[in-house]
């Protein structure tokens, strides 16, 4: 069936799908009205998280959701789009009532390279936005949206952190995705990329491929749960006889060479185990992502460091080394600040820009949150965060939109 053919933007379940496609990974946000929320059966339930909006503008009430999938498996995110007929709430290209294509807000590399395949697959045009604007606009949202979505990690502790709306900007904001971006942040759409690391998410996959059996990031990510990183990394106290090098504050078991231990070690790649192979692997990036991200927040006095991107998941290990990394380069003069939403910052702003595409109709979004103070229920914004104050890549806010 030709997925036009059944498209009615009165009845559609759902609206304003937007997608991030990256390099290693696609994420996806869409829109569903109350009462039709699509839940579906691979994706788990929704979380009681909720967010509600006021204006004086008619309002939709519904959920924003969340998911994602492998870029290299993009007939996956496909087949799940037509199942649930995200794309059916698409704009209709250049607004003629009768045209036959519809748009979608898309952004990263893949919303170019991929283009002609979902055009041909779902009949929807990818109506791109630029993969920076989207990742500021998606952070921003989430840090004045949303309380409690950004905290500290330390030994183990979360703490979140109250953001003073007076008092954001600036700061510097760091992508960790296939590879890494540091832009640093002075407000709505005003941010510079000031610098960035090849050495990323898609380096810690893609050699954690080659050196363990792992098929996917999760799998090699939850592997290193189990290892030991000093097996393979050469410490300051193997070096030193056990002591440590207290002139430059350099303990004894602080890293002296990543996998350095595998030099004077009379072994083979199979005399270790795939765990900590895997746990040195993602040590040495995390360790090198917070010292080059504190460098760049130095070089124009930037005290906080918020850090997205799917490489981080809401990793314990992951979260802690980068926190460590910062404190110690800093002399603990500067944080590192995490986002529960972390992955879906450049899927957030493609969402937002639905704001200002031209010749919107009663079903396009014009704005996703109202910036006041907190008050009663219906008169601001709220968020319940669950229990666990975990974001899983299931979980749904809900919201209202109000509309043109």
């Amino acid at each position: 069936m030709d997925p036009r053919s059944v498209h009615s933007q009165e009845n559609s379940k759902s609206s304003h799908l937007a997608l991030d496609i990256g390099g290693s990974l696609i994420k996806v946000v869409y829109f569903s009205r109350s009462d039709e929320c699509l839940i579906d059966d691979n994706e788990g339930k929704s979380s009681k998280e909720s967010l509600v909006v006021s204006k004086k503008y008619p309002v939709l009430q519904g959920k924003l959701h969340f998911a994602k999938f492998e870029t290299s498996k993009i007939n996956d995110c496909l087949e799940f789009i037509m199942r649930n007929q995200l794309h059916l709430g698409g704009r209709q290209h250049g607004g003629a009532p009768d045209s036959e294509v519809y748009t979608v807000k898309a952004t990263g590399g893949g919303a170019y390279k991929y283009a002609d395949l979902f055009k041909e697959k779902l009949g929807i045009c990818l109506d791109k936005e630029d993969e920076m604007d989207c990742l500021v606009a998606g952070a921003n949202f989430l840090l004045k949206a949303v309380p409690e979505e950004a905290f500290t990690y330390t030994d183990g502790r979360k703490e979140f952190v109250q953001i003073d709306q007076d008092d954001l900007y600036p700061y510097l904001l760091v992508n960790i995705g296939s590879g890494v971006s540091m832009i640093k942040v002075d407000g709505d759409g005003k941010f510079e990329r000031v610098s960035g690391t090849n050495v990323g998410g898609g380096t810690f996959w893609g050699l954690g491929r080659l050196l363990t059996k792992c098929k996917s990031f999760d799998e090699l990510l939850e592997l290193s749960h189990q290892g030991n990183n000093r097996v393979i990394d050469m410490l300051v106290g193997d070096i030193y006889g056990g002591m440590e090098y207290s002139k430059i504050g350099l303990s004894s078991t602080a890293i002296a060479s990543s996998f350095g231990k595998a030099i004077s070690d009379n072994k083979e790649l199979t005399d270790y185990k795939p765990e900590d192979v895997a746990r040195s692997l993602l040590r040495m990036i995390s360790n090198n992502v917070g010292q080059i991200s504190y460098l760049n927040a130095l070089r124009f006095g930037l005290k906080r460091i918020f850090f997205g991107g799917f490489f981080i998941r809401g990793h314990a290990y992951t979260m802690d080394t980068i926190s460590v990394g910062v404190h110690f380069w800093s002399k603990g003069e500067a944080k590192a600040l995490f986002l529960r939403h972390e992955g879906f910052l450049g899927a957030l702003g493609a969402f937002a820009s639905y704001e200002n595409q031209p010749g919107s109709d009663d079903s396009t979004v014009r704005q996703l949150v109202q910036q006041s103070p907190i008050s009663a229920s219906h008169t601001g914004y709220k968020i319940h965060r669950p229990l666990n104050g975990e974001c899983n890549d299931n979980e749904s806010i809900e919201c209202s939109v109000y509309v043109s």
